[in-house]
């Protein structure tokens, strides 16, 4: 990958996944907390999509204006009924953010001065090997009923939708399968905490042997 090719020292980079609701967020937020630089997939993909940029040039040209709202920015919640309800919709828009989110999430980590970051991607294990340039992946886990009632509660959607968003992600078992380290959020936050000081421990280690 370019990214390892470019002749750039970079920092160790930890991939942080898992499936929607599962807590990735608060896990980012817990590494955060020890002063670890944690780079979002999400953010990117906002920022790839901002009024004006060629990223939402492309979504409009695929999808139609009637998604852009007035003042040039993307109706995102109307995208997502789109895409959540069409595969063929759902596979066009990766195709579209997706590298754009991997090369600007890329240019971010070459200027980190750290000894390791956090990239977190929620779809990483569906955009597959394309990350494969991840020196260690994270995958945070809940058991497949919570993260359908956190999600309920999080999005204020219905049940359909919800069943909708969590088929169109990776099984469970495949984010497993690229795991390195798996990180159970089902208990108390203490409990997280801990699991998390932990890794950041062993990912300190691993850079420094790198």
């Amino acid at each position: 990958m370019a990214e390892r090719d470019a002749g750039t020292v970079r920092p160790y980079a930890v991939g942080l996944t898992g499936g929607i609701a599962s807590g990735k967020s608060t896990v980012a937020a817990a590494f955060a907390e020890l002063d670890v630089p944690v780079l979002d997939a999400d953010q990117a993909a906002r920022a790839v999509l901002a009024p004006h940029s060629d990223g939402l040039h492309a979504v409009i040209a695929r999808f139609g204006a009637n998604l852009l709202r007035d003042d040039g920015s993307l109706d995102r919640a109307a995208l997502r009924h789109i895409v959540f309800a069409d595969t063929e919709a759902r596979h066009a828009l990766q195709a579209i953010v997706h590298p754009r989110v991997r090369i600007l999430l890329a240019e971010q980590l070459r200027a980190l001065d750290a000894p390791y970051a956090m990239l977190a991607i929620p779809l990483l294990r569906e955009t597959w090997p394309a990350y494969a340039w991840l020196d260690r992946i994270l995958v945070v886990d809940v058991p497949e009923a919570m993260q359908h009632a956190r999600l309920l509660q999080r999005d204020d959607i219905d049940a359909a939708l919800a069943d909708a968003m969590l088929a169109a992600q990776a099984a469970r078992a495949a984010r497993i399968a690229v795991a390195h380290d798996v990180l159970d959020n089902s208990g108390p936050l203490d409990a997280l905490r801990a699991r998390v000081s932990a890794l950041h421990a062993q990912y300190l280690r691993l850079a420094g042997a790198r």
